[in-house]
């Protein structure tokens, strides 16, 4: 009899994208330097301009980089862009509520 295996491993995934990790062997003083890194070149990793910066503040690689920002989009600190990179949504970083219209009156 042959087991079927695809159902577990499709809950598993689910289950898992649920609780993101960041990358194997990243120190919370990585993370707190690629935030710092990213919010001085103006919260978004787009271009070379931004990528090298960051890796010349954190000494981080350019995959290790790539990894936090797929981990912080996975733990809804960051957002992918159109653009194919992505901006960091917390700390400095934050998007400013839009104050609402004033009434007509």
């Amino acid at each position: 009899m042959m087991v079927n295996y695809t159902p577990m491993l499709c809950l598993a995934a689910a289950l898992l994208a649920g609780c993101a990790m960041p990358p194997e062997g990243t120190e919370p003083e990585d993370l707190a330097a690629w935030d710092q890194a990213v919010t001085s070149v103006g919260c978004s990793l787009e271009t070379e301009s931004d990528y090298l910066p960051v890796e010349l503040q954190t000494g981080q690689t350019r995959a290790l980089v790539q990894e936090i920002a797929a981990y912080k989009v996975a733990s809804e600190e960051a957002v992918r862009l159109d653009s194919g990179g992505v901006r960091l949504i917390t700390g400095a970083c934050a998007p400013v509520p839009s104050s609402p219209a004033p009434a007509a009156g």
